[in-house]
C-alpha cells in the first residue's frame, strides 16, 4: 500500500491524528485506537501537561519507574530512582548498593562545572589583526552586549567564565571559533548558553564593521556559521569511587584475590580494546540514563559527551578503572556530563519532582553525583557476575519473566517455571515447549484458542 503525504497534520486534533495513523498506517485497526487511549491519563489537566511536553502526541509511552535502595554515599543513605526498561538494570544497581552498604560506600567529587558553547565562523582577513582586535576590545564587548542575559545566572554566582579566539585553520581553510566558557549552577543552561552565543555573533559582526583596521574585503568576508553549546563537556565532570581492603572482596564463587585478579583483568580489556569497552561502557550507561530519564534530563547529551570522553586518548576506552595499591582495592569512574535540577522537565513533570524529592532536592552538582553513583554501580555489578558466574544467569531470569508474561501465565504458572528453569537454560523455545506441555497442549497456537 503506497502511502500519502498528509497537509496540515500538527492542525488535527489528537483523535484525528489517531484516525489518520490508523487508517494510513495501521489498516484501520480499531484495536490500535483503543491501545492510543488506553495509555491516555484519566486527567485531562494532567494528559494536557504530557501533550504539550512534545509535538504531535497522540499517547503516552509508558516506562517502567523503579527504585534502587541501600545507597550509601558520601556517608549519607540514599534511595535512587531509576526510569529503564531493560531487564537488570535496577537490581544490579541495587546488589551493588547493598554490596558497598558495609564497606564504607560510594564517595563522589565534582572536579568541575564549566560548561561550553562556540561561535563557529568563517573569516579571510588576517588573523593576527583579528586576534589584537578580540583582546584588545571586542571580548569586552561580548560580555558587556550578554549583561541582560547573564543578569540573573550571575545572581547565582553563574554566568561567562571565559571567552576565546580560537584558530581552527589547520583543520579547515579561514575557520575560526568563540568558545565560551560558563558557569549555570543549578540549570543544564541550554538556553542560556545559545541566547549569549547568539549575541556574541551579532557583536562580533558589529564590531568588526565598526573597526577601520579592517578592509571591507575583511569585513565582507566573515560569515557566522552557527552558534550552539557543545555536549561535550570534560570540565563539567564528577569523581565517584568506592575502595575497600582486598580481603574484604571475597565471593561466593571466588577468593577475595582471585575475584581482585579478575576484576582488574575486565577492566584493563576494556580500557585497551574497544569492541569490549563499547559494551563495557554500555552497561554504565545503563545505570546512568535511568537516573537521568528518571531525574528529567537529557539523557542523548549525556550519552554523547560520555562516549566523547570515551575517546579523549586516542581510542576509544573504558569510562571506569580500578587499581589495588597497599592492600585497597579502589574502582572509580571520572564521568563528564552537564546536568540540572531546575528548568525544562524538572518544573513540569510530576514523577519528576518525585524522583529529585527522593534525592532529597539535589542541587545539579548532587545530581551529578548520584548519576556517577549509579553507572559504577552498574558497571561493577555487570563485571561482578561476567568475572564469576556469567552474566547470563541474571539476564535469564528476567528473560523468563518476559516470555511467561508474553503466554499470559498465571501466578502459580510464574512460581513453577521459575522454579523449573532454576538449573536449566532458558531459550525461548525451551519455554514455550514446556509451558505447552504444562498446559497440556500441541502448540502456543492452542492457548490462544
Amino acid at each position: 500500500m503506497k502511502h500519502q503525504a498528509v497537509e496540515g497534520f500538527s492542525k488535527l486534533s489528537k483523535e484525528g491524528k489517531i484516525e489518520w495513523v490508523v487508517n494510513e498506517y495501521l489498516n484501520g485497526d480499531e484495536k490500535a485506537i483503543d491501545i492510543f487511549k488506553q495509555y491516555w491519563n484519566d486527567d485531562a489537566d494532567l494528559q494536557k501537561l504530557h501533550d504539550e511536553f512534545s509535538e504531535n502526541t497522540i499517547s503516552n509511552f509508558y516506562m517502567p519507574f523503579g527504585l534502587a535502595p541501600n545507597f550509601l554515599i558520601n556517608d549519607e543513605l540514599y534511595t535512587i530512582p531509576m526510569a529503564v526498561e531493560e531487564s537488570s538494570v535496577v537490581a544490579a544497581a541495587s546488589k551493588a548498593a547493598k554490596f558497598w552498604l558495609t564497606r564504607g560506600g560510594f564517595k563522589t567529587t565534582v572536579l568541575s562545572t564549566t560548561k561550553l558553547g562556540h561561535v563557529h565562523f568563517m573569516f579571510e582577513g588576517d588573523f593576527e589583526q583579528l586576534k589584537n582586535a578580540f583582546e584588545k576590545k571586542i571580548k569586552n564587548q561580548l560580555i558587556e552586549d550578554t549583561n541582560d542575559i547573564t543578569k540573573n545566572m550571575r545572581s547565582r554566582n553563574g554566568g561567562i567564565l571565559n571567552l576565546e579566539l580560537i584558530d581552527k585553520t589547520s583543520d579547515l581553510e579561514n575557520y575560526y571559533q568563540i568558545k565560551g566558557s560558563f558557569e549555570t549552577v543549578d540549570s543544564m543552561g541550554a538556553n542560556f548558553i545559545n541566547s549569549c552565543l547568539e549575541q556574541f555573533a551579532k557583536t562580533l559582526k558589529n564590531e568588526i564593521e565598526l573597526d577601520n583596521n579592517f578592509t571591507q574585503e575583511d569585513k565582507n568576508s566573515l560569515q557566522i556559521v552557527m552558534c550552539i553549546l557543545s555536549n561535550y563537556t570534560p570540565d563539567c565532570i564528577v569523581r565517584a569511587e568506592v575502595s575497600c581492603p582486598v580481603e574484604q572482596l571475597a565471593d561466593g564463587n571466588v577468593s577475595a584475590e582471585e575475584f581482585v585478579e579478575k576484576f582488574s583483568r575486565a577492566v584493563r580489556i576494556a580500557e585497551i580494546e574497544p569492541y569490549r569497552a563499547t559494551t563495557h561502557n554500555k552497561g554504565i550507561m545503563n545505570g546512568i540514563d535511568s537516573v537521568v530519564i528518571a531525574t528529567g534530563n537529557d539523557f542523548r547529551a549525556v550519552e554523547a559527551c560520555a562516549h566523547t570522553y570515551a575517546t579523549k586518548d586516542g581510542s576509544y576506552s573504558s569510562l571506569t578503572h580500578c587499581e589495588v595499591k597497599d592492600g585497597i582495592f579502589r574502582f572509580w569512574i571520572d564521568l563528564p556530563t552537564a546536568l540540572g535540577t531546575i528548568g525544562g522537565l524538572t518544573a513540569l513533570h510530576p514523577l519528576v519532582k518525585l524522583a529529585l524529592a527522593i534525592l532529597g532536592k539535589p542541587s545539579a552538582k548532587e545530581l551529578m553525583g548520584f548519576v556517577a553513583v549509579a553507572g559504577l554501580a552498574q558497571n561493577f555489578a555487570a563485571l561482578s557476575s561476567l568475572v564469576t558466574t556469567g552474566i547470563q544467569k541474571g539476564h535469564m531470569k528476567m528473560h523468563l519473566m518476559n516470555i511467561l508474561n508474553q503466554l499470559e501465565a498465571t501466578e502459580e504458572e510464574k512460581h513453577y517455571f521459575t522454579t523449573f528453569f532454576k538449573d536449566k537454560t532458558v531459550t525461548h523455545h525451551n519455554v514455550i515447549e514446556e509451558f505447552c506441555r504444562h498446559r497440556g497442549v500441541e502448540s502456543v497456537e492452542e492457548l490462544k484458542k
